[in-house]
């Protein structure tokens, strides 16, 4: 079996027919929180984003790839981010743009295509990732995947006029 590829969903590098969905999913002010985004993105920026996108991880330290189900509809992405191949760690985030396709497997089929990625080609010994405390269907998602609550970074995030917690999840890889 491909490592990008499952019986829901595969993952795929970002073309540049991408375009009007990364400008959708970068302009959604609803999920700017989760970016830490405040300000939308021209397409003109995207296109840029997106010229580059194939530059090595090793090189720009993440990697965007794209969610699309079996008859290639895109719906979402997920991240590789702050990769750090001394320490053999990296962040992941994961979006699922339309609420319609949520709580259908996708995205955690996602993840664990991605985490077993992580493990097998960049050799990573663990993944971690960065949860608003309020975001259950999130935590669901990665403790359901073996995700470890490890740390909590209290008032972390500014939102809405509201402090929130910042949760930290973490995937220790045991197998050498």
């Amino acid at each position: 079996m491909l490592t990008l590829r499952g019986d829901l969903v595969r993952l795929r590098a970002l073309e540049p027919e991408d375009l009007d969905f990364l400008f959708k999913a970068e302009n959604t002010e609803q999920l700017w929180g989760l970016s830490q985004t405040q300000t939308p993105f021209s397409k003109h920026i995207l296109k840029h984003y997106l010229e580059n996108a194939h530059l090595d991880i090793y090189e720009v330290k993440q990697l965007r790839l794209v969610i699309e189900t079996l008859t290639k509809e895109t719906i979402g992405f997920i991240d590789v981010f702050d990769f750090d191949p001394k320490n053999k760690r990296a962040g992941i985030g994961i979006l699922i743009l339309e609420p319609y396709h949520r709580g259908k497997g996708y995205g955690k089929q996602a993840l664990n295509l991605l985490c077993n990625y992580c493990f097998k080609h960049l050799q990573l010994h663990q993944v971690y990732a960065n949860i608003e405390e309020e975001n259950n269907a999130s935590i669901k998602l990665f403790t359901q995947q073996g995700f470890v609550l490890s740390g909590v970074k209290k008032d972390w995030n500014f939102t809405n006029g509201t402090f929130t917690n910042e949760l930290l999840y973490q995937y220790v890889n045991n197998v050498h």
